[in-house]
């Protein structure tokens, strides 16, 4: 078979196999982090709770999310599917953890996704300025969000292609003007942060909250298991490296960003384009625009990310049995689930414009969505770091390293979770965020008890079809096809 007709295989799902190559599936990882829009709006929240420790916040969400990965790649080097962390969590813990993982997973994707949304109506909002316009928030939200349903409908390849290219065209901008700040300074240390001057833990782990945000998405290479080129390794080792690449950027980011504000009459966190405020202060003005430009597209990239990992997550249910079969289908001639595709960009839009339209701060919903978001992340994190060697151990492949690995992901993850908890004594809506999330999850045990009750064996067949996939897979490896 040749590689053009190779390139038009349809998968047992229906979406288009080895359609991807290991470049656009990084992408994928790279633009659902969004890694130039965390320095445009992120690491200003987290200065605002962590301080001089931002940098350190930083630094222990690399190490944690670098954990993550290593549990997270036991399951991407031996099986691949769109179902992503649902079906993993489901193959090591059992189906129903997986489809209560899965619920969680659909609402962090939809909610990043409406953070995000804001971002780039802020952004939006800043260009326009330049020009002395101004459109409703509302309506610049909508054509965002169309267009990314437009693409992400149309074509993966094409959205992946995107993506990368846009989000590198942002990054080299921003280390630009980083290096412009540190070349600045002499390249002196700023003992203010090196010391942790004025930072507390409990500041550290309010602020890890926000920090383990800017990493979401990270394991977003790992829906597209149908559709990659030799997803046994182009996964897994999109999965590393964009945690890792982009943990060292956030952490070297962090301190410049922190550092380019010294001195400033304005404080990092109260800045609306911080990034344009330190090229201004650094005579540079001119970058400013540029750099507003590469978060708005940063933004609507990771948009675009969140409705195509999102929506593949709830075509596998669909497919499994957990909702409507219909959400399951594949479109006929761009082999996208396309129905699953506007249903995540639609929920992902909603939520921020009905905000939007009731007068709240497009901070105070990116900060709001955003923390109910990483919940959720937090949760499949920790969830798919206990099922990894409890996979590996029924594989008969487990070993002491891989328990050393999934008890220190465990260990770190709790300083997030240490700092949700803190985060709750802060004043409403912030308090409420908690009790919002657990609410959902209780909603989707719901929904499976109820679903239970119409199928009995509904959580037999999501196992089978999991292990259907696995042994696929596990003969392939055995026959050495190099998958």
């Amino acid at each position: 078979m040749s590689k053009n007709n190779k390139s038009e295989q349809i998968s047992k799902s229906g979406l288009r196999s080895e359609y991807l190559t290991p470049l656009e599936v990084l992408g994928q990882s790279i633009a659902n982090i969004a890694p130039s829009a965390t320095p445009a709006l992120v690491i200003p929240l987290v200065f605002a709770t962590a301080g001089n420790g931002t940098w350190l916040a930083y630094l222990f969400a690399t190490i944690a999310i670098a954990f993550v990965a290593a549990n997270l790649n036991q399951f991407t080097r031996r099986s691949a599917s769109p179902g992503s962390l649902y079906a993993y969590v489901a193959k090591g813990l059992g189906s129903n953890v997986g489809v209560i993982a899965g619920w969680a997973l659909v609402l962090a994707y939809i909610l990043t996704g409406g953070a995000v949304l804001t971002g780039f109506v802020n952004y939006a909002n800043v260009l326009f300025e330049y020009g002395g316009i101004t459109i409703p928030p509302v309506l610049i939200a909508i054509v965002g969000a169309v267009g990314a349903w437009f693409l992400a409908f149309k074509d993966i390849k094409l959205s992946t292609k995107i993506m990368l290219v846009l989000e590198v065209i942002s990054l080299l901008l921003i280390i630009i003007l980083a290096l412009v700040v540190i070349i600045s300074n002499g390249f002196t240390f700023d003992f203010g942060q090196l010391s942790l001057e004025g930072v507390s833990i409990t500041s550290i782990g309010t602020g890890l909250v926000l920090a383990f945000f800017s990493f979401t998405g990270f394991e977003s290479a790992s829906s597209l298991g149908d559709e990659a080129k030799n997803p046994l390794k182009s996964i897994p080792r999109a999965v590393i490296r964009s945690a890792l690449f982009v943990g060292i950027f956030f952490v070297v980011l962090s301190y410049s960003e922190v550092l380019g504000f010294i001195g400033s009459s304005t404080t990092l966190d109260s800045a609306a384009a911080p990034l344009s405020d330190i090229a201004t202060t650094y005579g540079i003005g001119f970058f400013g625009p540029l750099i507003s430009i590469g978060a708005l597209i940063s933004f609507w990239a990771c948009f675009l990310a969140c409705t195509n990992s999102g929506a593949r997550i709830l075509f596998t249910m669909s497919q499994h049995g957990i909702f409507h079969s219909l959400i399951g289908d594949a479109h006929a001639d761009n082999k996208t689930p396309h129905i699953a595709i506007t249903i995540t960009a639609l929920l992902a839009t909603i939520v921020p414009v009905i905000l939007i339209g009731s007068g709240a701060g497009l901070f105070d919903i990116y900060g709001w969505i955003g923390t109910i978001a990483t919940y959720g992340f937090i949760t499949l994190y920790t969830l798919i770091s206990i099922a990894a060697p409890v996979y590996l151990y029924h594989e008969k492949e487990l070993k002491p390293k891989n328990v050393i690995i999934s008890v220190a992901s465990v260990l770190v993850l709790l300083i997030p979770i240490i700092g949700s908890i803190y985060s709750n004594a802060q004043a409403a809506p912030y308090s409420w965020f908690i009790f919002i999330y657990l609410g959902w999850l209780v909603l989707g045990a719901i929904w499976l008890a109820f679903r239970k009750v119409q199928t009995p064996d509904v959580s037999s067949e999501v196992s089978t079809r999991i292990e259907t996939v696995h042994q696929h897979y596990r003969e392939a490896r055995a026959n050495g096809d190099g998958i």
